[in-house]
């Protein structure tokens, strides 16, 4: 179902309306996935409506292309300015951000320089990205088949649109075999992330998650999590993390800006704990909610829209 459209995006410093807001056939990214793109989220909390962590986000976007030898023509304030007004033109109390660096039209071929680099953003309505019965309930996922790229092959620090054909071939080949997503194992068949989020377990009163050299993604949510977690007087442990301690942790759980932070109730069929949310899941969860519903933002995580 196509999302919902709003009035107008932003492209290259013009609001161009929705339906007119296109590109040339010819634009390299089309062709070779040459962009980079993030995922911000705006939460109506108790004093208005309030960007999630936005200044790093948009570090993030810009040294992701930064990565590729694309220079950003925009630069974060000018970004961050962009994308308020933004939100404010499209009169969002509640939604979804994606801003998007991208190779445009010009020459052809896999080399990029000669091409202009592009930026875009649009924002629209997107609910629990795992479904709200994942986000109550936990959500049974499997470990795919597919892996993540080895370290000398291209940057999996970056968040580039070429790096995701990885990821729908996760995320298709979970969902056809029944499950609602897939975790992906690195090239030395250690556990990396979910198809679009981070992976933490816990174990005996301890947090674990990957490090950065397990091919995933630096998320925002992910630094979030651990600071909350540390909050709340939990040890979080960064290390290398074998498929089979998932099947014996206590507890499970994704987190991005999509997913938020979602329980895994069972991986590969095999039950998490007690096979539903668990009490440190639900802590960081509750935590993370006081931040962004109840604006209890002591890290100045939130920028207001007014």
């Amino acid at each position: 179902m196509p999302i919902a459209k709003t009035d107008v995006i932003w492209i290259n410093g013009s609001f161009i309306p929705w339906d007119d807001a296109k590109v040339n056939i010819m634009t390299h990214a089309l062709h070779y996935g040459s962009s980079w793109f993030e995922g911000i989220r705006v939460y109506n909390t108790k004093k208005g409506p309030a960007v999630f962590r936005l200044k790093p986000h948009l570090k993030r976007l810009i040294n992701s292309a930064k990565m590729f030898r694309a220079v950003s023509p925009y630069g974060p304030e000018e970004l961050e300015k962009a994308t308020l007004e933004t939100i404010k033109r499209n009169k969002m109390q509640e939604c979804y951000i994606r801003p998007l660096i991208y190779r445009g039209y010009g020459d052809i071929g896999v080399n990029p320089l000669n091409n202009p680099v592009d930026v875009m953003i649009s924002v629209f309505v997107w609910g629990a990205y795992l479904g709200k019965d994942a986000l109550e309930k936990g959500a049974d996922v499997c470990v795919s088949s597919w892996r993540r790229a080895a370290p000398d092959t291209f940057p999996t620090m970056a968040k580039a649109s070429g790096n995701y054909l990885n990821s729908s071939l996760i995320k298709m080949e979970a969902i056809m075999n029944g499950y609602v997503e897939g975790i992906a194992l690195d090239s030395f068949g250690l556990v990396s992330e979910g198809s679009g989020e981070n992976l933490f377990l816990v174990y005996e009163g301890k947090l674990y998650t990957t490090p950065f050299a397990s091919a995933i993604l630096p998320g925002i949510t992910r630094a979030t999590v651990v600071q909350l977690a540390k909050d709340l007087g939990y040890e979080v442990v960064e290390t290398m993390i074998p498929r089979e301690w998932l099947y014996i942790a206590d507890e499970v759980f994704f987190t991005g800006t999509a997913a938020e932070i979602t329980p895994i109730r069972s991986v590969d069929k095999i039950a998490v704990g007690e096979g539903k949310p668990g009490p440190i899941t639900l802590s960081l969860h509750n935590a993370f909610q006081d931040v962004v519903r109840n604006a209890n933002d002591k890290y100045g995580w939130l920028t207001y829209i007014s």
